[in-house]
C-alpha cells in the first residue's frame, strides 16, 4: 500500500504548495486525484518519485518509507513527457526496459506485448517527433510500464487522448489494478475518473479536501432530486428550492429540498414531465462543492 502522510511543500517566495496532504493508495486500487491547476496534485506526484524534497510528511511503501531502490519498481508518467524525439518507438521502450534492469530479450518481449496492446505495432519504427500527441502519451505509458511495475503514478496520463486511446489506456489499467497493482493518476476528466476509480482524493489550494470512495463520496453528498418538464408554463418553478436550467422547451429542475409531492404536482399541471427521479450526486458535482 502507498500511503502518504502530511506533506507539506513550500516554495521560495512564501508559496504553499501542499498542507498536510495524505492519503492512500490499496493494492489492486485505481485512485483518481483530482483538483484545479496549481491545487498540489503534480508537487505531490513529484514528491513520492523523489524528484522533489518534501518538507514535511512521509511517503511509504508498504510499511516502509519509499527509498532510491524501491522509486525503481515504479512505473512513472510524469506531466512533462519524457521521451527522446529521434529515437524510434520500440527501441525507446525496450531501452527504458534495460535501464530498469531488464535484460535486452525480457525488454524486446515485453515492449512487443505493449506496442499490440496500446495499438503501436505500425508505428514501432517510427520516431517519436512523428507522432500524433496521442500516439506519444500512448509510447510514454508503455514506458512506465514496461518494467511490469508494482505501483502506477500517473500525472495526466489521459490529456490529448481520442476517445478510442482513452478506451485503450483505461483497459490497461484496470488490468494492473485486477493483478493487484496501485494505481495512481491524477485527470481533470471527472466523468472518466467517476467510471474508472474506485477512489477518489479531491485537493483544493494544497490540502485534501475529500477523499474516499466514489459510493462514500456520493453517499454523504446525498441524492438530488431531477425534475425534466416538456412545454411548462413560464414561473411554474418559482418559489421552489434548487436550481432550474431552461434547455429548449425543456425546464430542468434539480433540488435536494423541498416536498417531492407538491414539486411533481405543480410539474404535471405545468406541462409534460419526462423524468421524475432521485439521482445520485456526479463526481462532477462533488467535486464542486468540495472546492468552493
Amino acid at each position: 500500500m502507498l500511503e502518504i502522510t502530511g506533506l507539506r511543500k513550500q516554495f521560495p517566495g512564501g508559496k504553499v504548495a501542499l498542507d498536510g496532504v495524505g492519503f492512500e493508495v490499496r493494492p489492486g486500487e485505481l485512485y483518481g486525484f483530482v483538483g484545479a491547476n496549481g491545487a498540489g496534485k503534480t508537487t505531490t506526484m513529484r514528491i513520492v518519485m523523489g524528484v522533489l524534497l518534501s518538507d514535511a510528511g512521509q511517503v511509504s511503501w508498504q510499511g516502509r518509507p519509499l527509498d532510491a531502490d524501491t522509486r525503481k519498481r515504479i512505473g512513472y508518467m510524469p506531466e512533462e513527457r519524457g521521451l527522446y524525439q529521434k529515437m524510434r518507438v520500440a527501441e525507446q521502450i525496450e531501452y527504458f526496459g534495460q535501464l530498469h534492469g531488464m535484460s535486452a530479450a525480457a525488454a524486446r518481449t515485453a515492449t512487443n506485448d505493449l506496442l499490440e496492446r496500446l495499438t503501436l505495432t505500425e508505428r514501432r519504427n517510427d520516431a517519436v517527433e512523428a507522432l500524433s500527441l496521442g500516439n506519444q502519451q500512448r509510447v510514454q505509458l508503455a514506458v512506465a510500464l514496461v518494467h511490469d511495475p508494482e505501483l502506477l503514478i500517473l500525472d495526466e496520463p489521459f490529456s490529448g487522448l481520442d476517445p478510442i486511446a482513452v478506451e485503450a489506456l483505461s483497459t490497461v489499467l484496470q488490468e494492473r489494478a485486477r493483478g493487484g497493482v496501485p494505481v495512481l493518476f491524477s485527470s481533470h476528466q471527472l466523468e472518466l475518473v467517476e467510471r474508472l476509480c474506485d477512489a477518489v482524493g479531491i485537493i483544493s489550494a494544497g490540502r485534501m479536501v475529500a477523499t474516499g470512495s466514489v459510493e462514500t463520496l456520493q453517499a454523504a453528498a446525498g441524492r438530488a432530486l431531477k425534475v425534466v418538464v416538456r412545454g411548462a408554463e413560464p414561473g411554474w418553478a418559482d418559489g421552489l428550492p434548487g436550481e432550474l436550467a431552461v434547455q429548449g422547451d425543456r425546464h430542468v429542475l434539480v433540488t435536494s429540498g423541498g416536498d417531492d409531492q407538491e414539486i411533481l404536482r405543480r410539474a404535471v399541471k405545468s406541462g409534460h414531465v419526462e423524468h421524475f427521479g432521485f439521482e445520485r450526486a456526479s463526481l462532477t458535482e462533488i467535486f464542486k462543492e468540495a472546492v468552493a
